[in-house]
Order: C-alpha cells, then sequence, then structure tokens
C-alpha cells in the first residue's frame, strides 16, 4: 500500500527502514505512469515502506530536498537520503534499486 504523507508528517513516516517517496502533481502526465508502478512494487516488496507526496498541497518538504521536477522518487534508509531519481522509473530498474537498499 501506498500511503499518502504530508509536510507535517513527512519527517515521522520517513525516518525508519528503507522508504521510498513519490513527488507527484496531479497535473503530471509521468506521475500517472509511475504510480502503478509504485502500487504494485509496494505489493511485492514488504520490506520497503511506500509513500507519496503531492507537491502542490505541501510545497515545503520538495522546497526541502531541491526537488524541481517531478515524479522524483527519493529513497530514505534510517532518515537518511540514499538516493534520488527524477522522472519516470521502469518497474524493473525501480525494483533493483530499491533491493539494494533493502538487503
Amino acid at each position: 500500500m501506498v500511503t499518502e504523507v504530508t509536510d507535517q508528517n513527512f519527517v515521522a513516516e520517513t525516518s525508519e527502514g528503507v522508504v521510498i517517496t513519490d513527488f507527484w502533481a496531479t497535473w503530471c502526465g509521468p506521475c500517472k505512469m509511475q504510480s502503478p508502478i509504485l502500487d504494485s512494487l509496494a505489493e511485492e516488496m514488504d520490506e520497503v515502506k511506500f509513500v507519496k507526496m503531492d507537491v502542490d498541497e505541501n510545497p515545503e518538504t520538495p522546497q526541502g530536498f531541491g526537488i524541481m521536477a517531478i515524479p522524483t522518487l527519493l529513497i530514505k534508509k534510517d532518515g537518511e537520503v540514499v538516493d534520488k531519481l527524477v522522472g519516470y522509473t521502469p518497474k524493473e530498474k525501480l525494483a533493483q534499486i530499491l533491493q539494494s537498499y533493502a538487503d
């Protein structure tokens, strides 16, 4: 399951384990292509937490991470940013990247 996060709860929701955050917006075409991939991986990878944030409703967090383009996928491990993927990322590549941090 992919959980919605906000500027208010982002730090608490992404501080433990491997967490991937999908920064997206309703008007973003590539975001609509990325979303089903994250939904699918969330069902397959119990060891990774999947969250998403609407950048229009929550501008502070994306600004804090210097996110200028969406979709951007931010991967954190135990609260530290370990990877940042900008633009559409295919499922196989994303699964491989996430697995390398989950091991």
